[in-house]
């Protein structure tokens, strides 16, 4: 650079998104800091007369870390694209300084905290897109008072109370606000409270001529016994699993007359007789386990023999769909990887599926309950267990199954602690000339990849995804929202992404694991990011991943995962 040619002061702002920032395929680091004229970097778009900088569209590619809020010193941007990236952190009330701002459109990342009130001095906004990142707080009366604006998406959020109903924010409709629970306004059909708990929103009559207030009691009256049945569920657990005591002991299954027993496989040696008289002893102190659809008993055969109980609760009409599913599933395959239904009772009171018992409880309970301590070979063992077992659903099955629930309590352990993939209640068979696509939201928040999250379409890469996380849970002996990340702003993948990007990835390690081996967790590291990437075309499939885990994790080999000439 010439000694009398300073560089710009858009420039001076940009170089602050290059010292924040990391990106995986180099397009900040291509940027130079001699150059004075950031109208030649990439991504940038300047004013031909003006020279000042005017867009920056930065989308795909990977972008991992803070926005600085240097951005507040580009007083002419006009467009700001960084979605699809791994941003973390807060959005800057500096933008609030970029008054010429026409678009902002930051989806798809991993930002957190309220939305800044400053956006709402924006008055030439036209677009606004900050859907599927974990954003909190209210919605900005502010916001309401930009006359300009047409696009308007704060979907997929942890966004609280009411939306406002002054202002423009009241023309846009439930699609611009869905997939946040605690909200509430005319926009969604939510009706809000005030202090006193009464309703203080009104609604129109809805669509087909339905009274919405009536729909709405109907749904709290759903939701509240839904509720009540979680509460039921996880109490019992907690007081015949945790203390261990038990007072009454009625019985908690009743199959009802006619019952019989349909067996898998033809290896059970029983009589349908045997096994009923069996279930009608079972009562709470058998309880080992409460699921999303009801809750799991030890049943002990007279010949020593030990299964599982699987009591699914009606909840709802459409409650059989998923009975029928999963016994169409797991009654139709077998493998060493994936828990192995036995049979199950055909009862026209209760809906019981026989497992086989393993003694090893669930991944959830190994990892956040019980205190057990999984040295090295363990974890790596448990994760290439499930990696085959998902494998072989995604890819060994006709027709092919995607899980949709892979979680730590959905692995479940043998007494070796080989890993068995279980619960296929949510799993949506694929037929092989059918889309591979389900547009039916499921899952447990945490584990849900975010265009997922956003669209409600499920594919192989959504499992993926899933998988990574739980690589991510397992290396690190954390919950994927374990509260220690969420205090920083982050789940587990934002913790991965800002450590990478700090070069300290091997820290997310749990440290009371023993025996770990550093390749192996460069390797499995390496391997969980691209799980976990932000674009399911770059995700592998788990085909891939079981031969990525085989060839570098079981035997390990020098990684170029912390390379730093990669920069």
């Amino acid at each position: 650079m010439n000694e009398n040619e300073a560089i710009s002061p858009d420039g001076e702002a940009l170089l602050s998104l290059r010292n924040a920032v990391s990106s995986s395929d180099g397009v900040i680091r291509q940027w130079r800091p001699e150059d004075p004229d950031p109208c030649n970097w990439k991504g940038v778009t300047c004013d031909v007369k003006t020279k000042r900088v005017i867009a920056l569209s930065f989308t795909h590619h990977k972008l991992i870390g803070p926005i600085p809020p240097e951005f507040g010193k580009l007083d002419q941007l006009r467009l700001l694209m960084l979605h699809n990236n791994e941003f973390y952190g807060s959005i800057p009330t500096a933008l609030g300084n970029c008054t010429a701002l026409e678009g902002i459109y930051l989806q798809n990342n991993y930002l957190t905290g309220p939305i800044p009130n400053e956006i709402g001095k924006l008055s030439g906004l036209k677009n606004l897109d900050i859907s599927s990142n974990t954003l909190s707080g209210a919605i900005p009366a502010s916001l309401g008072q930009l006359e300009k604006l047409t696009s308007f998406n704060v979907s997929y959020n942890f966004l609280v109370g009411q939306i406002p109903s002054d202002g423009l924010l009241a023309r846009f409709s439930r699609d611009s606000f869905i997939g946040n629970r605690n909200l509430c306004g005319k926009q969604i059909d939510v009706v809000c409270q005030d202090d006193s708990g009464n309703p203080s929103t009104g609604f129109s009559t809805g669509q087909g001529g339905k009274n919405p207030g009536r729909l709405l009691v109907s749904a709290s009256a759903t939701v509240g016994g839904l509720l009540l049945v979680a509460l039921m569920c996880f109490w019992g657990c907690f007081l015949y699993k945790k203390l261990g005591r038990v007072e009454n002991k009625t019985l908690a299954i009743d199959v009802g007359g006619g019952a019989s027993i349909v067996m898998f496989h033809g290896d059970l040696p029983y009589a349908s007789k045997d096994i009923i008289k069996k279930l009608e002893t079972l009562n709470e102190e058998h309880i080992i386990g409460c699921g999303g659809f009801g809750t799991v008993y030890k049943l002990a055969m007279d010949d020593g023999n030990v299964f599982a109980l699987k009591r699914i609760v009606k909840l709802n009409e459409g409650f059989d769909r998923f009975f029928e599913r999963e016994l169409e599933i797991l009654g139709s395959i077998k493998h060493r990887y994936l828990v192995n239904l036995r049979g199950y009772c055909n009862s026209p009171t209760s809906k019981l599926l026989l497992y086989d018992y393993l003694p090893g409880g669930s991944l959830d309970e190994v990892l956040h309950e019980r205190g057990d301590q999984l040295d090295w070979d363990s974890r790596v063992n448990i994760i290439i267990g499930a990696a085959k077992g998902l494998a072989y659903l995604h890819h060994d099955c006709s027709p092919r199954i995607i899980h949709r629930d892979i979680k730590s309590s959905n692995i479940l352990l043998d007494g070796n602690l080989e890993a068995r993939v279980s619960d296929f209640g949510l799993a949506k068979l694929l037929e092989d000339e059918e889309s591979h696509i389900t547009t039916i939201v499921a899952g447990t928040f945490g584990y849900l990849a975010p265009e997922y999250m956003q669209s409600g379409r499920a594919t192989e890469k959504t499992d993926v995804y899933s998988f990574g996380v739980l690589v991510l849970e397992v290396l690190s002996g954390k919950l994927p929202t374990d509260t220690s990340f969420i205090e920083k702003g982050y789940n587990v993948v934002g913790w991965l992404n800002f450590l990478i990007s700090e070069n300290r990835a091997r820290e997310i390690v749990d440290r009371s694991c023993e025996g770990v081996e550093t390749d192996s967790l460069d390797a499995l590291l390496s391997i969980a990011t691209k799980c976990v990437s932000s674009s399911p075309d770059e995700r592998p499939t788990m085909h891939r991943v079981v031969q990525l885990l085989e060839s570098e994790v079981m035997t390990p080999c020098p990684s170029e995962f912390y390379d730093s000439s990669s920069d």
